[in-house]
This record gives structure tokens, sequence and C-alpha cells, in this order.
């Protein structure tokens, strides 16, 4: 199981998005793969549903694109093999997601930032679940990308996968990141009791509990 615990891999950070004030969960990650391939694992239909989620569209710069039961958006920059933005649609609501890959070593870093507006539709469910809402998501999603780079490409079981989230170790999992950005969030200026009590909600959330 990945390690969901150390404090570099998370952080949350307040700050103007689009003239608004926002708050923004960033994810950061380490893989031992070039990041060329990297790329074409978070960027590619093919790749992207062996380990994420089937995604339809046109996965091109001002190109929509939507993802399986999930969001969809538009792509609004695109570099390969260092930047992707694209907006994040849910629930009538928009929210922004920023990936950059950069060389580390012999491997490739991924760095995810998913912003949203303190003020926009999404505020309640913000400010209740706090940036874990998010957070534990993508820790999820890059766990099984980890998996899918160890695997040398290969497609997650989604049989597998949602056993594997409710068995004791996935809720462990899910503990710890959300334990985890509770303490970002805190370290972000948020009121420490706060801060974890939206952690044990989002984990609730996420666990059944």
């Amino acid at each position: 199981m990945a390690d969901v615990s150390r404090a570099e891999f998370r952080k949350v950070e307040n700050r103007e998005h689009l003239g608004k004030p926002a708050i923004v969960a960033i994810a950061v990650r380490r893989y031992a793969t070039t990041v060329e391939d990297l790329w074409k694992a978070v960027t590619t239909p093919e790749r992207l549903a062996r380990w994420f989620l089937p995604v339809e569209g046109n996965l091109e710069l001002g190109g929509r694109y939507q993802l399986k039961g999930n969001a969809g958006g538009t792509i609004t920059r695109c570099d390969p093999p260092e930047a992707l933005d694209l907006t994040w649609e849910m629930g009538g609501g928009t929210s922004w997601v920023q990936l950059r890959l950069a060389i580390d070593g012999d491997g490739a870093r991924l760095t995810l930032e998913h912003i949203a507006h303190r003020d926009g539709i999404g505020k309640e469910h913000l400010e209740r679940f706090g940036p874990g809402a998010v957070g534990v998501g993508w820790d999820l999603g890059l766990h099984g990308l980890a998996r899918h780079i160890a695997e040398r490409g290969a497609a997650l079981d989604p049989a597998a996968v949602e056993a594997w989230t409710k068995s004791d170790e996935g809720k462990a999992f899910v503990r710890a990141s959300g334990e985890a950005w509770g303490a970002a969030d805190a370290e972000s200026g948020e009121d420490p009791e706060n801060a974890r009590a939206k952690a044990e909600r989002t984990i609730a959330f996420y666990t059944g509990g």
C-alpha cells in the first residue's frame, strides 16, 4: 500500500483564482517511469480507462471531455509532456484541475492541483468536508495510477478495486489520507478542531461510516 502519511505529498493553499478567493488541494507523487510515459498514462483515453475512468470527447486544447459517471469539462492548456489544465464541471459547479509533470531523478514527478472557489456552488460541501473531499478521491486515483505503472501499464480490475476500497486495508488507506488532508488543512490556517472535524466527515463519507 502506498504511504499516504508523508506531509510533503499534500498541501492546502489559499489563493486567488480568476479574481475570487479559492482553496487549492495539492497532491504530489513520484512514479518510477519516464515523463513521457506518465503523460500518456494521464492523457490518453486507453490508458486512463485502465486505472481511472473511461473518458470520451475531444482530448485536445479547447476540446470537451467527459469521464464516465463523473466530471466533464474543457481542456484549457495542453503542453505535452509537461502541463495539462482543465475545468472540472460536476453537479452544476465548476472547479479547476492542473497537472504538472517533471523529471525527478530516474523517475517522474506529478503535481496535481484542484482549485475551488470558496463562494462557489459547492460552498456548503466544501465547508462541511474541506479539501479532503477531493483530496481523498485523488489519493485513491493516484494510488491506482501507481499500481498501473508498477504493473507495466496493466488494467486494474474494477471489481478488485471496489473490493479493496471496502476492505480493512482500503479503509485504513482512506483514514490515513483523510487525516493527512485534515493536517494539511490546519497547516493552511484552518482552525485545527474544524479541520479534524471536516476530515472525520470526509473519512466517514468515503468508508460508509
